[in-house]
């Protein structure tokens, strides 16, 4: 018993350490940063200001983040577009389980390969003399190639691409756990489909759909190589404007203060997946 309460003890004490040097001392220290002066000479200045927050509401800023805002809500409407009948197949209609596992892997697979690579693996496809402008010609559909790479919809196809898996597993999840019942009783009682769609579908799911939501948004404003790659640095997100901040204009405090409002944006969103979660909880039980 003492053995097992020892274990116990280093396991929970290992994890609250990892957490605390890889997790809060770093967020600590962005948060910090985003108070403080830019140098001078150094990379920070140990001055007070608030400077760097109020900087945030200049017009070319709050572009650069409604524009972020616009094209993730984008992605994570498509996704959920996609991910949503894919992980409802993938749950609730009668497949073997061979068929089943083979349809997670083929989810999964992605996550075999670096992002990047499969970035570069979406240039060949939409570049001019690419994979898909080459069959669009062969059948005739165009006459001359499309001008995909490099614009605002090759970043968000690529977004999609990369982002997709993080919708569908979380829907996964939570449709699997859905009591059948409760849609043998609606069309018994008279329900067509989109009723039963919109008023026990997608409220019994909501939590589903805002944990994938929240899995797509934040990263699809942050990805920044993705939008440099396939959006030719053109697509300005809230992750280029970071990595320039930090990495171009060296001005680490203004960078720091963006990635607070990213951080609390996210923070947000959680708050928001625990609260549908606790009214799924409640209903329930009633």
């Amino acid at each position: 018993m003492l053995r097992k309460l020892t274990f116990k003890n280093f396991s929970i004490g290992s994890i609250w350490l990892w957490l605390a040097i890889f997790a809060l001392i770093p967020n600590l220290l962005v948060l910090l940063t985003s108070l403080v002066e830019q140098g001078d000479t150094e990379l920070i200045r140990l001055q007070l200001t608030f400077a760097h927050y109020s900087n945030l509401l200049d017009s070319v800023y709050l572009r650069i983040f409604a524009r972020s805002i616009f094209i993730a809500l984008e992605v994570t409407f498509i996704c959920l577009l996609l991910g949503y009948p894919f992980a409802f197949i993938l749950a609730r209609l009668r497949l073997s389980e061979r068929m089943k596992s083979l349809l997670l892997l083929l989810v999964i697979i992605p996550f075999w390969t670096s992002s990047l690579i499969r970035t570069y693996a979406i240039v060949i496809i939409l570049k001019a003399k690419g994979i898909l402008n080459t069959c669009l010609l062969h059948l005739g559909l165009i006459d001359q190639p499309l001008q995909l790479l490099y614009t605002n919809t090759a970043a968000v196809i690529g977004l999609i691409y990369a982002l997709l898996p993080f919708m569908i597993l979380p829907l996964y999840a939570n449709i699997e756990k859905l009591d059948s019942r409760l849609l043998d009783v609606a069309r018994d009682l008279g329900a067509n489909s989109w009723q039963i769609l919109w008023k026990i579908l997608l409220p019994l799911t909501l939590p589903g759909i805002i944990a994938g939501s929240t899995l797509v948004l934040l990263p699809a404003m942050s990805l920044f190589y993705i939008s440099n790659i396939l959006g030719g640095a053109k697509t300005m997100l809230i992750g280029n404007l970071i990595e320039n901040q930090f990495l171009a204009a060296r001005n680490w405090p203004m960078g720091s203060a963006v990635s607070v409002v990213l951080t609390l944006l996210m923070a947000l969103m959680l708050l928001a997946y625990n609260k549908s979660r606790d009214n799924n909880v409640e209903t329930d039980l009633l």
